[in-house]
């Protein structure tokens, strides 16, 4: 081999390894923008599950019935209530769906997003203030838009307050709260009773806790004020730190106090988790 010859093949050895080398570092960056695409898509997905149990941990259902056709004069505090309750649920952690003068149809596609959300580490709150009436043993919430000229007629129209609660435990909700402002004397029980009858008793299903704002059967008139005598209360005492069964209960003795035992709200438990409430509440 001469001495163009041998280089010549140093030349074509220097020229291979140096595209070896290139390539080489094409397939390293190449894996290491892989390994990264791969890393940020973990990161994605575990954010996004770690905000999916974060927006399903609590969930409230806040209805708020004010303009009712039939009755004399609207129900301005529930509307009130319904919006100062959902900005104060959502300082305490919860993902409030939030429903003014809602008809029946409104209702039901409520309640069924609501159903779609649930999950078995959610705590779940109904809110509903307006007109409320039992039949057949059951409470049930009225629409704006409910024609009830029978007893009948509320188990068509209304929706029941107790079908709500055994949809969150079908669903396997963690903690089930309901805070029902509606036991007030309305236009539709005139017409198929002599006197107003309120609420019925609402049994608190497994893992549950209930407040109204009377005793069952009875019925209490509207302050002036902007919010009911019950949210006001109700707001007080979610303002601050403390479990749910302590801030239900303060409500139904503070209520019971200042009425000299006119009103007495109702609470009642099966609640088994510890649901704290106050802004620093988990």
């Amino acid at each position: 081999m001469n001495v163009k010859q041998l280089d010549l093949s140093r030349r074509t050895i220097a020229l291979a390894a140096a595209l070896i080398g290139t390539v080489s570092l094409v397939i390293g960056a190449h894996a290491a923008l892989n390994m990264r695409a791969i890393d940020a898509a973990k990161a994605v997905s575990t954010d996004q599950i770690t905000g999916s149990i974060g927006q399903t941990s609590r969930l409230a259902l806040v209805i708020g019935n004010g303009h009712y056709p039939d009755a004399s004069a609207p129900l301005t505090q529930s509307i009130n209530d319904a919006r100062a309750l959902s900005s104060s649920l959502r300082k305490n952690g919860f993902d409030v769906d939030m429903v003014e003068d809602a008809t029946k149809d409104d209702m039901v596609r409520a309640v069924n997003r609501l159903k779609s959300r649930i999950k078995h580490d959610s705590v779940v709150m109904l809110f509903f203030g307006g007109f409320g009436v039992q039949a057949g043993r059951e409470s049930y919430m009225l629409p704006v838009d409910a024609v009830i000229w029978k007893e009948s007629d509320v188990r068509r129209h209304g929706v029941s307050i107790e079908g709500v609660l055994e949809m969150m435990k079908e669903q396997g909700a963690k903690a089930k709260l309901v805070v029902v402002d509606a036991s007030r004397r309305n236009p539709y029980e005139r017409r198929f009773r002599s006197y107003s009858h309120g609420l019925a008793p609402i049994s608190a299903s497994d893992n549950a806790l209930i407040l109204t704002s009377a005793s069952p059967g009875k019925v209490v008139d509207d302050g002036k004020g902007e919010h009911s005598v019950l949210v006001s209360e109700f707001l007080n005492n979610l303002s601050k730190q403390g479990s749910a069964e302590s801030v239900f209960n303060k409500t139904r003795l503070a209520i019971s106090r200042a009425s000299e035992g006119d009103q007495v709200p109702t609470v009642s438990s099966s609640l088994l988790e510890d649901v704290q409430f106050g802004e620093a509440g988990g």
